[in-house]
């Protein structure tokens, strides 16, 4: 059956709408905002979401927006009051299947309207099949890339674990999203865990779960992340992050297909596939003792390098368009453009940070520039002068000259201390590490 996604602030329509699906055997979730919807499709793959126009925060519409951008597939029912079926047609132009006016009290109109999104999605999915070789990986003009894309094809429509490597920002999450989609899994959830954005006790849990006591402030039980991906794919991103009693306990997952949650003696089956995704060398860490062998052998089935961005440059026009686009919509701005000669430029750079890197600078140069059309010139703004980096200096510095100047001047804002510096440009610490190993700025 479809998974169906319920939005509305109104506790007692969202219960209303989840009993009448739920009766029909769907499986429904159900998000209080548009936020809070954006996180559940993070995670799992739904056919059909359901969302009302009024509420706080991400309002339906502009999640309508979000969907159409980010998952042009999914078909959306709009919920909307009497005396505003004017802003429901609205959405359908924008591409909502249908509406439903409020107050919905009837749970057959509810699973006959939903019924008819599911079978009109089912009838566009075998064109949306044959047509997976125009996903973003599959369109790449770099021959690198291509072969990647094709290899990640064929490995999809297996159960086998994939390793992702390559440089961070190279794109390693979209790869394993797009195994997810092309898989026959694809209709369960896509759940991701990064290892190096938690302390060990805080990755234990958050990958196993725990029972009720385990700990001080464990309250109640709570299903580990492994647990809530169960019938669709786990990305481990970061693995060479783990430290080896946290090594020793996803060996025995990945040999075993079981475990037990923090404090608890239970053995828990999972029924998972394995992604995971590393910037380091792992094969340097286990000559150091740092990795383990056999863990590396269990992740390592089908590993595939993704090339860092300055090795297929062919591609930089396509991603930054692509980039921009979504980025218009998230800013409120969707008539921007991409000037031919900020494609230039951008081809130009050498992007350490790879596509993140890309995308980071788009979106500043986005928020910061007046008018529709993005040009060569603003894509040299320093966010941390008070004028164009470009006007201290008799012609404009590179984007690596940029951001080398941006991180020196945080750090001496923050007087030399690290994490306050990361803090204040935006980044992670270990982000911020690898930029100040890759500029040679001790």
């Amino acid at each position: 059956m479809a998974n169906i996604l319920v939005v509305d602030d109104e506790e007692g329509v969202r219960s209303f709408l989840v009993e009448a699906l739920d009766s029909e055997g769907y499986q429904v979730d159900d998000a209080q905002d548009g936020l809070a919807a954006l996180e559940k499709l993070s995670s799992r793959a739904y056919q059909v979401v359901l969302t009302d126009l009024r509420m706080p925060g991400l309002d339906g519409m502009g999640l309508l927006h979000k969907l159409r951008a980010q998952h042009p597939d999914i078909e959306v029912i709009v919920l909307t009051a009497y005396g505003t079926v004017e802003s429901a047609v609205q959405a359908m132009k924008l591409g909502a299947f249908d509406y439903l006016q409020k107050p919905v009290d009837s749970p057959k109109q509810v699973r006959t309207l939903v019924a008819r999104a599911v079978e009109r999605y089912r009838l566009r999915a075998p064109a949306q099949s044959d047509s997976r070789d125009r996903a973003p990986l599959m369109t790449s003009q770099s021959p690198a890339m291509q072969a990647v894309a094709r290899a990640l094809l064929k490995v999809a429509v297996t159960d086998a674990t994939v390793l992702l490597l390559g440089e961070s920002g190279t794109g390693k999450e979209v790869a394993a999203r797009a195994v997810h989609q092309w898989s026959t899994r694809a209709a369960g959830p896509f759940v991701a865990v990064n290892c190096a954005s938690l302390s060990d006790t805080l990755l234990e849990s958050e990958l196993f779960g725990h029972e009720k006591g385990a700990f001080t402030g464990a309250a109640n039980r709570h299903k580990g992340r492994i647990e809530q991906a169960e019938g669709g794919t786990f990305f481990l991103d970061e693995v060479g992050e783990l430290k080896p009693s946290l090594q020793s306990r996803l060996l025995r997952v990945l040999q075993e297909r079981r475990f037990e949650r923090v404090g608890g003696n239970q053995s828990v089956e999972c029924n998972v596939r394995w992604i995971a995704a590393t910037n380091r060398d792992l094969g340097e860490m286990m000559r150091q003792g740092a990795f383990r062998e056999d863990l590396y052998h269990r992740i390592a089935v089908f590993p595939v390098r993704l090339p860092a961005l300055r090795d297929r440059r062919e591609d930089i026009p396509g991603l930054a368009r692509a980039l921009l686009a979504r980025i218009a919509v998230d800013i409120g701005r969707p008539n921007l453009t991409l000037h031919e000669s900020a494609c230039r430029q951008l081809e130009q750079q050498d992007w350490p940070g790879n596509v993140r890197e890309l995308a980071n600078a788009l979106e500043r140069a986005a928020i910061l520039v007046d008018g529709d059309e993005l040009r060569g010139e603003h894509l040299s703004i320093d966010p941390f002068a008070t004028q164009p980096a470009a006007s201290s200096r008799s012609e404009p510095g590179t984007m690596a000259d940029v951001e080398r100047d941006a991180i020196r001047r945080a750090l001496d804002a923050c007087q030399g201390n690290r994490r306050k510096a990361a803090e204040h440009l935006g980044i992670g610490l270990r982000t911020l590490y690898d930029k100040l190993k890759r500029y040679n700025l001790g």
